[in-house]
């Protein structure tokens, strides 16, 4: 009795812990880059969520009619930018630089250059976005953009897809969570970031 309640919380340990193992996550990073990827998915969900108990399907189903309604503002006032800062602090140098690469901005009026996060050209999270679209015209659409722009699309092309086309967006598959927080931590930090480009 003992051996088979043993087994049963190991396989129930395993389950949890491959939870957010899927192919595509495995075909194009590592263990390590897979939990920072979790950490990443798990941290937009808290701060997405009124209540910590919530799950990611039910929190960002609760928001995306706003999202719909009023483009990204509901992740601006919902998504702390120092907390994910620091969020950006506890995880690898090498999944950052795996999904993200700073661009230059500047402001017409004044010529001020700053800091923006785009996508980093042919990185694992560029190659993920494809492999994910092989399956799903939807995510196929978005990775395609994504490439050819080389920056995550702010005209509310994706809560638009995600609200009208259901079908091709499981708010349970780790993969679609992965991709809807990357692209809201990225909105979030592009309006946010305040750092002058050091041109040096």
């Amino acid at each position: 009795m003992k051996k088979l309640l043993l087994i049963g919380i190991l396989l129930l340990s395993l389950s949890c812990k491959g939870q957010f193992e899927t192919s595509e996550l495995k075909n194009n990073f590592t263990s390590e880059q897979i939990k920072d990827l979790k950490k990443m998915t798990s941290f937009f969900q808290n701060q997405i969520c009124e209540t910590k108990n919530s799950d990611f399907e039910s929190c960002f189903s609760e928001i995306l009619p706003d999202l719909v309604n009023n483009g990204w503002f509901p992740i601006l006032n919902k998504v702390n930018f120092k907390e994910q800062q620091e969020l950006y602090n506890s995880i690898s140098p090498s999944t950052f630089n795996e999904i993200w690469e700073f661009g230059k901005m500047t402001i017409p009026k004044t010529g001020e250059e700053f800091k923006s996060l785009g996508s980093r050209y042919n990185g694992k999270y560029q190659k993920f976005v494809t492999e994910v679209g092989m399956k799903n015209p939807k995510i196929k659409e978005y990775s395609e953009r994504l490439i050819a722009s080389g920056d995550f699309e702010t005209m509310g092309l994706l809560q638009s897809w995600v609200y009208h086309n259901p079908e091709y967006f499981d708010l349970n598959n780790p993969n679609i969570q992965l991709i809807i927080s990357i692209h809201y931590l990225t909105q979030n930090d592009q309006q946010k970031r305040t750092d002058k480009w050091d041109s040096e």
